[in-house]
C-alpha cells in the first residue's frame, strides 16, 4: 500500500462564500432553470463544508468576496491553478464566467502569486481541470479547456502534463470524475474518459474505479485533506473502497450546488 500523507501537513484552499449564488443560466447538462437551488441550504451547505474542512480535515481555509453577478464565483477550483508562487489564471469558455476572471487574478496578485495568463484564445479553466497527481499535472480537455493549455502549463510550471480527453458531456470537468488520493493512487469513473485516457490513468496510478451510480453524485469531486476525504453524500461504495485504503471519509450534503453541477472540490481551489 502507499504511504498516506501526514494528517499534519496542513491543506490550504480557497473558497468563496454564496452570498450571490444561483442558478441563473445553463451551460452544462446539469443546470436547468426550472430546477434552481434553494440558496439559503445552499449557505448552509456551504457553511458546513467549510466547518468540516476547517475543524475536522485541519484544512487552512483563504476567502475570496463572491462579486454580485457571478453567481457561480463559489466553485473556485475554476479560478485557476498554483504551484509555487505562481498562480495560472482561468480563461473560461463561457461569457457569463469570464466575468469572473479580473476578480481572481486581483486575488492571486493580493496574495503573493505571480500571475500567468493562458495565450490568447486558448480556454483553460483552472483545477476543474488540472490536478497534480504525485510528479504529474493531470490534464483534461475537450469540454472546457483546450489541449493547447497543457503545453502552457508543462513550460511554466516545468511540470509533465498527462492529457487527458473528456468524452461524457455530464463529466465536464476532470476534476467532476478524477480524484488524486496521494503520490500514487487516484479514483476516477472511466465512462467519463475515451480508452486511451482510461489506459494512461491506469498505466501511471493505482486506481480506485467509481461505479456509474456514485460517479452521477459526484463522488470523485471530493477534497483530499492529509488521510481525509470530503466527498458529497450518497457513495457508500466508495467511502468503503477510501477505508480500505487507510482514508477517512468524510460525507456532506451538496444537494444545492449539485444543481449547478459542482459540490465540495468545486467549491475549493487547492493553494500548493
Amino acid at each position: 500500500m502507499s504511504q498516506l500523507p501526514s494528517q499534519s501537513v496542513s491543506t490550504r484552499v480557497m473558497m468563496c462564500a454564496p452570498t450571490f449564488y444561483g442558478l441563473e443560466y445553463e451551460i452544462n447538462p446539469w443546470m436547468r432553470l426550472e430546477n434552481r437551488p434553494d440558496t439559503a441550504l445552499a449557505m448552509r451547505q456551504w457553511d458546513n463544508l467549510f466547518h468540516v474542512l476547517n475543524m475536522e480535515a485541519g484544512a487552512d481555509i483563504s476567502l475570496i468576496p463572491q462579486v454580485e453577478g457571478c453567481p457561480d464565483m463559489v466553485f473556485t477550483a475554476n479560478a485557476g491553478l498554483t504551484k509555487g508562487d505562481c498562480a495560472l489564471l482561468a480563461s473560461f469558455r463561457h461569457p457569463q464566467r469570464a466575468l469572473e476572471e479580473p476578480y481572481f487574478a486581483e486575488w492571486f496578485t493580493q496574495q503573493g502569486y505571480t500571475v500567468h495568463t493562458p495565450p490568447e484564445g486558448c480556454k483553460f479553466e483552472g483545477e476543474g481541470d488540472a490536478l497534480f497527481a504525485g510528479p504529474n499535472l493531470l490534464a483534461g480537455y475537450l469540454k472546457r479547456s483546450d489541449i493547447c493549455s497543457h503545453r502552457w502549463m508543462a513550460d511554466i510550471l516545468s511540470t509533465t502534463v498527462l492529457s487527458l480527453e473528456l468524452a461524457d458531456d455530464r463529466w465536464y470537468h476532470l476534476d467532476t470524475c478524477l480524484l488524486p488520493l496521494d503520490q500514487h493512487r487516484v479514483a476516477f469513473y472511466p465512462g467519463a474518459f475515451d480508452e486511451y485516457a482510461q489506459t494512461v490513468i491506469r498505466h501511471h496510478y493505482e486506481t480506485i474505479e467509481v461505479e456509474l451510480e456514485e460517479a452521477l453524485r459526484f463522488a470523485c469531486n471530493a477534497v483530499v485533506a492529509g488521510n481525509t476525504v470530503v466527498l458529497p453524500t450518497g457513495c457508500p461504495h466508495f467511502e468503503t473502497e477510501l477505508r480500505n485504503c487507510g482514508f477517512t471519509p468524510l460525507a456532506v450534503d451538496m444537494s444545492e450546488f449539485l444543481k449547478s453541477g459542482g459540490a465540495a472540490k468545486c467549491l475549493t481551489l487547492l493553494l500548493n
